[in-house]
């Protein structure tokens, strides 16, 4: 996952990093290398907080991936903070490699996990590297046994990410997605 995220930043590293005279030459790898981890971080830090409304949001594209999504703007926080801590960039200057990366490489990561063209990477690799691999657990469980229970959401002969993540956005929920799992 950190060898896709990295290659999204390099990919849209060029108008926010290297071609910005904010950020020394000599820095532009160290930059664009501490945003991709700090990207990472952020998205752990809000899976490990409970706040997994607005990931799934953005990860089931019903949420705009823009300056003025909770996600991205939580992101921006904590890339800015880690530029200016690290590289004595300005509030300013990290906060624009920040905003020209961020909603670029997370709209990058869900078209990717999306893509059934990209083999090597899908929605539930993308859930389990930001859950810290307590995903996989859980979507284990509704692969094997979800289609006993009614819950293919796309009708698609088979329970994966899709369906997690069309039940966690209708009415119930997560809550509701368990229940239907355990029989509750």
């Amino acid at each position: 996952m950190f060898d896709q995220l990295s290659e999204l930043v390099k990919q849209f590293g060029d108008n926010a990093v290297v071609n910005n005279p904010a950020v020394p030459n000599e820095q532009n790898d160290a930059v664009m290398q501490e945003a991709g981890g700090s990207i990472l971080s952020g998205l752990k830090d809000m899976v490990a907080s409970g706040n997994i409304n607005d990931l799934t949001g953005i990860l089931s594209g019903k949420t705009p991936i823009d300056g003025n999504n909770p996600v991205v703007q939580q992101l921006t926080e904590k890339v800015t903070g880690n530029l200016g801590e690290k590289f004595g960039l300005s509030s300013d200057a990290a906060g624009s490699v920040a905003g020209g990366l961020i909603p670029q490489i997370l709209g990058g990561l869900v078209n990717k996990a999306k893509d059934p063209n990209q083999p090597g990477f899908n929605m539930s690799d993308l859930v389990s590297a930001i859950s810290g691999g307590n995903g996989g657990g859980l979507m284990d469980a509704v692969s094997k046994y979800g289609g006993q229970f009614g819950l293919d959401q796309n009708n698609d002969g088979k329970v994966d990410m899709g369906d997690a993540m069309a039940a966690v956005t209708k009415k119930g929920g997560l809550g509701g997605l368990l229940g239907k799992l355990f029989g509750k």
